[in-house]
């Protein structure tokens, strides 16, 4: 912002408002590492997942390989990424399509130490 002034906003979708701050996220570079680091994922290798940028971080879409959440084939959620600059920590969330809500899954200090779990994935809680 201008003047010295820091933009502050609530954003919804984590299932409840979270204040935060405009700050050093989404940004390109750590946009392209996460899209680079799904490439190592162990499920449904044979799609395409798109990494898109949100308000303090980052969602992941992926089209629905098993049909399990949309007969059709088209993009479900798959995991979203925010920044809790305040904390300084990460926060990677699942979404419940069931509830068609987001789950909280971890929290870690840097980025790329959620970006195993979510390639891992051994409960299917992500890529199901």
């Amino acid at each position: 912002m201008h003047n010295g002034q820091t933009a502050r906003y609530t954003m919804t979708g984590a299932n409840y408002p979270v204040p935060y701050v405009v700050g050093p996220h989404p940004n390109e570079f750590d946009l392209r590492r996460i899209t680079r680091l799904l490439a190592q994922r162990v499920r449904y290798r044979y799609v395409q997942p798109e990494v898109q940028a949100i308000v303090g971080g980052y969602q992941i879409v992926s089209p629905c390989c098993s049909r399990n959440i949309d007969a059709s084939g088209g993009m479900i959620d798959i995991a979203r990424l925010e920044y809790a600059d305040s904390e300084g920590v990460w926060r990677l969330y699942h979404k419940d399509h069931k509830l068609a809500v987001w789950k909280l899954h971890s929290v870690a200090p840097m980025l790329q130490m959620l970006i195993a779990p979510l390639n891992e994935d051994p409960s299917r809680v992500f890529w199901q």
